[in-house]
């Protein structure tokens, strides 16, 4: 990958269907999600078609599934799969892999086979449609197996439009998704590099703070347009966070012509733009960029 040429770097894709005609999450998930985005565009790309959207932007993406298996009981999409297809994308596609925690042991096992024989750079955890609790003891195994892999978590944190309107939310429970139990996690994990995914509104606070006490902790900034980002946060992000957030979108739900057209819009500093864009996330992935 030439990093050097990229105008941009989002680390935030999802893969949605493969080319079996599978889907990520099952119809009514995904109907939910795409009202609560209002989202126009095609809702399940696969990843052929997302290597094709970054590549026409002279952008790369990091790309990724979540397995839910266990929670939702709606199978997966194939993270091996998806690091198989990535791979002959390699100008624009940077893949995770994606595990259940709650199916123990396997998934460590599972974690180690993904990276060790299909190189995915790190892991997409959602603990609210995972159903799991990140800072419980029963999954210290999976982050001492990724943090010897030297690889990244990346977990949803915050509201999610996934089962949004539905009745009870379709039992997804919000808690999960509070930054703060990830603060146990990086503090426990010291090595293990970390991103909190979104503005983790209500608990954007929270989320300010662990990046800032937290040398391994990152905040991507996906699955909000910037126009709608807490003002403490663009704040951070201009300032002692700078080299902490990341450009990331939530495509397919919201697309990288939308979030770049309104970050351009956002009041940040012009030496911080290219940090967010590209730069930070190079770093943290281990790419080399300019």
């Amino acid at each position: 990958m030439d990093v050097a040429a990229l105008t941009a770097l989002d680390v935030h894709v999802h893969i949605e269907s493969d080319d079996h005609g599978h889907f990520s999450l099952d119809e009514e998930l995904l109907d939910a999600s795409a009202k609560y985005f209002r989202a126009g565009q095609d809702r399940t790309p696969n990843l052929t078609q997302v290597a094709e959207h970054y590549r026409a932007r002279t952008m790369a993406a990091v790309v990724f599934t979540v397995d839910a298996t266990t929670n939702l009981g709606h199978p997966a999409l194939s993270s091996e799969e998806i690091a198989v297809q990535a791979a002959a994308h390699a100008d624009v596609l940077i893949p995770f892999g994606s595990v259940d925690p709650l199916q123990g042991a396997d998934a460590v096992r599972r974690a180690r086979v993904l990276v060790e024989e299909y190189g995915v750079y790190g892991f997409k955890f959602h603990p609210t449609l995972q159903g799991f609790a990140p800072d419980d003891p029963a999954f210290a195994p999976l982050w001492d197996e990724i943090e010897s892999l030297g690889v990244i978590a990346l977990f949803h944190t915050g509201q999610t439009g996934i089962g949004a309107g539905l009745p009870g939310g379709r039992g997804l429970k919000l808690r999960y998704s509070d930054p703060m139990l990830l603060d146990d996690v990086a503090a426990d994990h010291p090595h293990l590099k970390i991103i909190m995914a979104h503005p983790a509104v209500p608990w954007v606070d929270a989320a300010i703070s662990i990046a800032t006490h937290k040398s391994n902790v990152y905040i991507d900034l996906s699955g909000w347009s910037p126009k709608y980002f807490p003002a403490q946060l663009v704040r951070q992000a201009n300032t002692v966070l700078r080299h902490k957030v990341l450009f990331g979108s939530d495509f397919p739900v919201l697309t990288p012509d939308r979030w770049l057209g309104d970050f351009e819009r956002l009041d940040m500093k012009e030496e911080v733009r290219p940090l967010i864009l590209k730069q930070n996330a190079a770093t943290v992935l281990g790419l080399t960029a300019s």
